[in-house]
């Protein structure tokens, strides 16, 4: 059955939420010969194709274009450009680009569900009960399986004056960089958008609660990525909670916990946190729990209380990635319709956070390690090894950013558990390292590798 064909109601299996997760599921499903149905209100790919990964990526590239723009003038290159606004985007230009790549997903989309033959309905859809979901013209469809995949949304905090601050998704809408820049947050949203605009020609400041960026990664290498974003230009404001923002559209001011006032800011964007996408889906009346934090409750299986239904993605606790979303739906669909043994292992995901330069990690970090394992100041168990370095092209521009690379060894044997790299091009390199790290390298097994020379990656195989 195509996806342009009336739907008769009953089905193999129900997706309820059409981004990556959703999708991945609904292809797999139908690869085993499931007859499947997706209900989806809003532009397929959801947050990761339309307002995450696939925007944020192209918007990351356009402020790594002008970056190197700006070091190619220094270093001989003659580029003709506005004297007053060096190296500036056409942000219009540019956006054209960008959701031309986007259509070509959504087109590439909706050929694979109709050669797949994937009823796609264009719409809401709440639990009645286990097999059961009602859609928002009141047709009822049933399948012996539901998989919840309805994602997640930006936070706005419950302040004076929030209405007054844009979230991440309006920052996709924008067509040009504000002159001043606040956001509040200091998670891989906040540090991706801060490094974009700050490249892009805004004067940033990046206002954070606690005393560090991104809790979760490495703390050593966190603060040379701060340094980094100040040699960039990046105001950063640690220990500072925003109780209020101020003013009017185009002159916002934030008010501090401590009664302080900044000066006024052209946009305020506020990269808080995320929301899962729970209400109005009936969960309450199929019996679907909640987690402690509103997301949708599942085990290691992605299974919820209710016996067949199951979620994954945003809308549960699992890492907000859309590569795990892809792998868990995947995995289920495997083991439901395919009769296969596969489960989504949850240790040592690695993760990229875009910012400028990218920073990445797999495995545990140095303070995880040391919980874990123990000190190595009172045993031989625990060995960390750093490089700290600038790679050539900032050393041949005499920029000041700074790479650092860092791995996380136990044991006699010195088995690799983190990786933990800070630096141009450390989200390419990453992922190679991360699949060793999944096998047990040691780091004799690193140093036994013939180092590739000059790249920054060599750092990794060297290190001493």
């Amino acid at each position: 059955m195509s996806s342009s064909e009336q739907a008769d109601g009953r089905y193999d299996l129900i997706v309820i939420g059409g981004g990556s997760g959703g999708l991945a599921g609904a292809f797999r499903a139908a690869e085993y010969g499931a007859r499947v149905a997706l209900l989806e209100p809003g532009a397929l790919g959801g947050t990761c194709v339309n307002v995450g990964c696939v925007p944020k990526k192209a918007m990351w590239l356009a402020a790594d274009i002008a970056a190197k723009l700006r070091m190619a003038q220094g270093l001989g290159f003659g580029l003709q450009a506005d004297p007053q606004r060096p190296c500036a985007l056409d942000w219009p230009t540019f956006i054209v680009h960008r959701q031309r790549y986007i259509a070509n997903i959504h087109d590439s989309y909706r050929r694979r569900l109709d050669a797949s033959g994937i009823a796609v309905l264009p719409m809401r859809a709440r639990l009645v009960d286990a097999n059961t979901v009602e859609c928002d013209n009141g047709a009822r469809l049933s399948a012996t399986r539901l998989l919840l995949a309805t994602g997640g949304r930006p936070l706005r905090p419950d302040i004076p004056g929030a209405a007054l601050g844009a979230v991440s998704d309006d920052f996709f809408q924008w067509c040009a960089a504000p002159a001043r820049v606040a956001i509040v947050g200091a998670g891989y949203i906040a540090v991706e958008l801060a490094g974009v605009l700050q490249a892009l020609g805004s004067q940033v400041e990046l206002f954070a609660r606690g005393a560090r960026l991104l809790d979760g990664f490495d703390a050593e290498l966190t603060a040379q990525l701060a340094e980094d974003y100040r040699q960039n230009g990046v105001r950063l404001h640690f220990g500072h909670a925003v109780a209020a923002l101020e003013g009017e559209p185009g002159r916002v001011r934030l008010r501090g916990a401590d009664g302080s006032l900044s000066e006024p800011f052209d946009q305020v964007v506020f990269a808080t946190g995320r929301r899962p996408n729970t209400a109005g889906l009936g969960l309450e009346r199929a019996g679907v729990a909640l987690d402690a934090r509103g997301h949708i409750a599942i085990d290691e299986l992605n299974a919820t209380s209710v016996a067949g239904i199951d979620a994954v993605g945003d809308v549960t606790a699992d890492p907000q990635l859309t590569p795990v979303a892809i792998a868990a739906a995947r995995r289920l669909m495997d083991r439901v319709f395919g009769g296969r043994d596969g489960r989504l292992s949850r240790e040592d995901i690695p993760s990229v956070v875009f910012s400028h330069p990218p920073i990445g990690k797999v495995g545990l970090s140095e303070d995880e390690a040391r919980e874990r394992y123990g000190d190595h100041r009172h045993g031989d168990n625990l060995h960390i090894y750093r490089a700290g370095f600038r790679p050539m092209l900032y050393a041949l521009a005499e920029s000041p950013q700074r790479s650092l690379f860092k791995l996380i060894c136990v044991g006699q044997e010195r088995r690799v558990v983190g990786i933990h790299l800070l630096g141009e091009g450390a989200d390419e390199i990453l992922q190679g390292f991360a699949v060793a790290l999944k096998r047990g390298i040691t780091l004799d097994d690193l140093r036994d590798t013939v180092a590739i020379h000059p790249t920054s990656a060599e750092e990794v195989v060297l290190m001493r």
